[in-house]
């Protein structure tokens, strides 16, 4: 099956996508494209997928990834890193020819980052927590010391759990609203003591307060489109004792 590729028009021609799970040689619940090394697939199955998902992107490119911890915290990538070695961090910039970043999701919104004049990219994992500890905020700020301005930066937020999907209770929205009244507008009334959680646009609105010149929103809900992406919380509501990740790409030619 064809590897599916959600380009986003922010990012113009640079090398870029965001892959679901389609695609792929895994099997059972992490069928078809699992790149999640965390998950309890098989190697080689993760190995294959890591390399297509790469040849359909930037064919020849070095894959670079970070070990994911939710944090701010942001590594400017200047070669290849050994995947044993892979810093735990939630985001990556760089200005070099031949890589390519890779950000695993599975709910949490991947963002990828280009300033086309200056020749840097970004990609950052933007969990909730990451996103309120400032990991795009972070992550345009590496992009600036590499020689990007953030005004020219275009950044697309990737699939993730759409708002409809995403239930949280008054403990977790009275966090966003200590941090910034503001952020209120985040949340639709849910159920008694709950609320429904807007994501994307929670990362969309720290980019924009980044200086970041334009930004798009990939409107697909992980949560809701099981036959096209891995989900956390659905493989969680069902019970099941794993789940896949799915990978987002941005590279340099």
């Amino acid at each position: 099956m064809t590897i599916d590729v959600v380009r986003a028009v922010a990012l113009g021609a640079v090398p870029h996508g965001f892959l679901g799970r389609r695609g792929g040689v895994s099997h059972g619940l992490h069928a078809e494209l699992n790149v999640g090394t965390g998950s309890e697939d098989s190697e080689a199955a993760i190995a294959e997928n890591r390399a297509r998902a790469v040849d359909a992107v930037l064919p020849g490119a070095t894959l670079v990834t970070v070990f994911q911890v939710h944090s701010p915290d942001v590594v400017t990538v200047n070669g290849p890193i050994d995947f044993a070695d892979r810093p735990r961090a939630d985001a990556m910039v760089t200005d070099r020819p031949g890589l390519v970043l890779g950000i695993l999701t599975a709910d949490c919104a991947p963002v990828l980052l280009h300033d086309a004049e200056a020749g840097v990219i970004g990609a950052a994992h933007a969990g909730w927590k990451g996103a309120l500890a400032g990991v795009t905020d972070q992550t345009v700020a590496a992009m600036v010391a590499l020689g990007a301005k953030a005004s020219r930066i275009a950044a697309a937020i990737g699939p993730c759990i759409g708002r409809v999907s995403y239930e949280v209770d008054d403990g977790f929205a009275r966090r966003f609203q200590e941090h910034d009244p503001a952020n209120e507008r985040f949340f639709a009334p849910g159920r008694v003591g709950h609320h429904q959680f807007d994501l994307a646009a929670y990362v969309a609105a720290r980019l924009a307060g980044a200086g970041v010149g334009r930004i798009e929103l990939i409107a697909h809900d992980t949560y809701a489109q099981g036959d096209h992406y891995f989900s956390y919380r659905r493989s969680t509501h069902r019970g099941e004792p794993d789940y896949g990740r799915q990978i987002s790409l941005i590279g340099l030619g």
